[in-house]
């Protein structure tokens, strides 16, 4: 029934991946002239953007567009942003080769218009001309918007809320004890934000066919592109909500930096961005605010960084309160994804250790920023003050070491750092393949100037955990040293003999506490199917 119809598309991932096995083919046979997805607005936006690219026009019969639902009325068909769908410009006396190719993989195809010299875009429908534009006017030259935004005068009173303000000690508690260090390291690594997604993942094939090198819960997606010289890309998606909400631009900056450096950690050169930009209603000017602010921020982090954006999407209108209050819709949040290129998937650095006994090294600076942080919202459900600090050269120094340590084979293992903070990266990196770490946190608070505390749970930027062989040690420092990227070591792989006869390989913060690998799997990995049943 049409009442029943779904209002968002559902995609089918095997018959993309049939629908982009049949393109491959159709451009290697080169039957195709020009090509366009059906994407954002259907159809209507495909015919303007292929007519607008070429210099004539085009007919389309709407009538001959393939429905899934016979009832669908004009406006629909133009509109429909059913998935797995693409439209092509093919020569009339490559046609029949093309209809092979399409057949021949099983893709539903029908002929439902052909390119003419008329220079404009029409559409009949019914035997009714329903368009009839310059597709320009359409696809390139639509109106533009002088919505007006004003920065929300709620904003400043949310910054001066600082949970990493001194004097906010005493209204919201820091563990100090290691025995307070080791339940708030558990409790912020079983929360749904920071734990196991696998409950999610493992319930698809995502190693169909071989060609997965990584996937979650490594920092990056790498995936083999050729056989034959093991060239592979990676793929990297972060988002942080709560940053975007204390400072747009910064969040926009900060999504860009996380993917940027989750791509380099694999050893894969970062080089383009795809975005998905979350906001509430342009019409508020508070939400407008916050639109142009995370635009502007990411255009200048791309500029500086030097990847461009190659494509993305919006999601609008995701308010339901009383426009001008500082809940009146969701947090902005800037999904940015971020590709890189590995000239050999085999050499890909996977985000754990595999051995015991080999070096643990912290590259980066950390700084006691805390304010929207893992701990200041799962701890006390405070949001508040300003995020971390962006620092776009430092993540570029940082992302050629871990870049050129990975293609040397200087490094075994790399995890950035960022949600939840170091604690939550050697638990990671330890659970990966189940090899604990005994560290120490006195390099890094005497050199840096931060409390234990903060060390573990600070959420600085442009830092990667790495664990090297000792081999390599001094070809890691001497490179880090060279790009002015701060390292510092702060212990081994494996755990000290006398804690794992005890209770196996744990993660060992010296002085401090002790947590058994086989707890924090527990906390780690349970946390989904205990929500989802």
């Amino acid at each position: 029934m049409p009442a029943k119809r779904p209002s968002v598309q559902v995609g089918d991932p095997f018959m993309e991946k049939v629908l982009i096995e049949c393109c491959l083919e159709l451009y290697a046979a080169q039957v195709v002239e020009g090509i366009q997805d059906l994407g954002a607005a259907g159809i209507s936006c495909a015919t303007s953007e292929l007519a607008s690219n070429g210099d004539g026009g085009m007919h389309v019969w709407l009538d001959d567009v393939l429905l899934r639902d016979p009832t669908l009325n004009a406006g629909e068909i133009l509109m429909s942003e059913s998935q797995e769908r693409m439209m092509a410009v093919v020569a009339p006396d490559k046609l029949d080769e093309f209809l092979a190719i399409t057949a021949k993989w099983d893709v539903e195809t029908a002929v439902v218009g052909e390119v003419n010299d008329s220079g404009r875009l029409t559409i009949d429908h019914h035997g009714q001309r329903i368009v009839d534009v310059d597709p320009r006017t359409v696809a390139h030259e639509g109106p533009v918007y002088e919505r007006p935004y004003a920065r929300p005068a709620w904003q400043d009173g949310l910054n001066a809320d600082s949970i990493s303000a001194t004097d906010a000690a005493s209204r919201y508690a820091r563990p100090g004890t290691g025995d307070e260090l080791r339940a708030t390291a558990l409790r912020l690594l079983a929360s749904p934000n920071l734990a196991s997604k696998e409950w999610v993942t493992d319930q698809y094939d995502r190693f169909v066919q071989g060609n997965t090198a990584l996937a979650q819960p490594d920092d990056s997606g790498v995936v083999r592109v050729d056989e034959t010289t093991g060239l592979g890309v990676a793929l990297a998606t972060d988002a942080n909500g709560r940053y975007g909400k204390l400072d747009p631009r910064t969040g926009a900056q900060l999504a860009l930096a996380e993917a940027y450096r989750n791509v380099a950690t694999t050893g894969a050169r970062p080089l383009a961005v795809t975005d998905c930009l979350n906001f509430g209603s342009p019409e508020d000017p508070d939400s407008m605010w916050q639109l142009v602010e995370a635009i502007e921020g990411l255009a200048d982090a791309c500029r500086e960084l030097g990847v461009p954006v190659t494509g993305g999407n919006v999601s609008l209108y995701n308010g339901t309160g009383e426009p001008g209050q500082v809940d009146s819709s969701i947090h902005p949040t800037p999904v940015v994804g971020v590709l890189g290129v590995l000239d050999d998937v085999a050499r890909a650095t996977p985000s754990g250790w595999r051995e015991a006994g080999e070096s643990i090294y912290l590259l980066g600076t950390t700084r006691p920023e805390l304010d929207g942080s893992a701990w200041a919202d799962v701890e006390h459900g405070h949001l508040g003050g300003v995020p971390p600090r962006v620092d776009l050269a430092a993540e570029k120094a940082l992302a050629g070491v871990l870049v050129n340590a990975s293609r040397d084979g200087l490094v075994s293992a790399a995890h950035d750092l960022s949600e939840g903070g170091l604690a939550q990266a050697l638990l990671e990196a330890s659970l990966r393949f189940g090899v604990g770490a005994s560290v120490a946190l006195a390099g890094i608070t005497e050199r840096d100037g931060v409390t234990p505390f903060e060390a573990l749970f600070s959420e600085s930027t442009a830092r990667a955990l790495v664990a090297v062989p000792r081999s390599e040690e001094s070809k890691l420092v001497d490179a880090c040293v060279a790009r002015g990227v701060p390292v510092v070591k702060i212990g081994e792989t494996g755990t000290e003999p006398a804690a794992a006869a005890e209770s196996g390989e744990a993660l060992d913060v010296e002085g401090l506490f002790t947590l058994p690998l086989r707890e924090a799997d527990e906390a780690f990995r349970g946390t989904l199917p205990r929500i989802f049943g």
